[in-house]
């Protein structure tokens, strides 16, 4: 998706892009948002991720370097979403395996004789909801120090105002980053990326991991993010839903089991039945 930002829209907004060093964001009423980009793991650095994770097993592309980062200068509160932690979280999780169909397990052999045994989540399905720490300037002459700590999200009873979303207003910044990506051995797909928009009022983000084991199972975890600008302490609402089901039990709710139809995730989310559903809050401290 190309979005074509005029300049008077941006001054309109108080609201800069950030340039210089190939740097792809935007500054805007107190936020530092921005996308990095690069290519997939060397060979080397994928074997330091195997010993920190303490598994032989990685996507088929993890873009390690890729990463949104959304800060909020006053408060040194910062976002950011990345592969490494996202593996964490699946690691963790561990899952027990989806079942293969018998007849497509021969695509996991790397060896013709290979006997194909699948003990752990193959599909890489995580839990990630997006990493957040403080940074806090400790001295004005020393470099920035970042302080580890779970920021307080709350649950809550507030949803994301999806009308006001859905209004036309001038969008100054978006992009799409992705995390990882496997094709599980050509039967199906295992997809984790994280999309961000800014608008003069707000910015909203979607941190989606989509599965298709084709022929057995769709599995849909989304989380969303809304910060609506002004006010001296800011407020993040964040929404997590997982949805999930069999292809043979869309097949009994008069559903197509033709996994070719299942492609786009955003079509079909509304027929998965909803496993898990949370909101909650993050009250910034400026």
């Amino acid at each position: 998706m190309e979005v074509k930002v005029e300049e008077n829209d941006l001054k309109t907004a108080g609201a800069e892009l950030l340039t210089g060093d190939g740097r792809r964001g935007i500054r805007i009423r107190g936020w530092e948002i921005e996308t990095l980009k690069h290519s997939i793991l060397k060979s080397s650095t994928a074997q330091e991720w195997e010993q920190k994770l303490q598994t032989s097993h990685l996507p088929e592309m993890v873009f390690g370097e890729n990463s949104l980062i959304l800060k909020h200068v006053k408060s040194g509160t910062k976002l950011y979403f990345n592969a490494f932690d996202a593996l964490c979280g699946w690691k963790q999780e561990a899952l027990p395996p989806v079942e293969v169909p018998a007849a497509a397990k021969w695509k996991f052999r790397s060896k013709p004789s290979q006997q194909v045994i699948l003990d752990y989540d193959y599909t890489f399905t995580t839990p990630y909801c997006g990493s957040g720490t403080i940074e806090i300037d400790k001295d004005k002459d020393a470099s920035v120090a970042e302080e580890q700590c779970n920021l307080k999200w709350e649950d809550c009873e507030e949803k994301i105002d999806v009308v006001a979303l859905a209004s036309k207003e001038p969008i100054l910044f978006y992009d799409e980053v992705i995390l990882y990506e496997d094709e599980l051995a050509d039967n199906g797909v295992s997809l984790l990326t994280v999309k961000v928009r800014v608008m003069p009022s707000s910015w909203f983000l979607l941190l989606r991991f989509w599965l298709r084991v084709d022929g057995v199972l769709i599995r849909l975890r989304d989380t969303r993010m809304h910060c609506i600008f002004g006010g001296e302490n800011p407020v993040i609402l964040r929404e997590m839903c997982w949805r999930e089901s069999t292809f043979e039990a869309l097949s009994m709710n008069g559903h197509p089991v033709d996994s070719s139809v299942y492609s786009d995730p955003s079509a079909i989310s509304m027929k998965l039945p909803v496993v898990m559903h949370k909101t909650q809050k993050l009250t910034i401290s400026a």
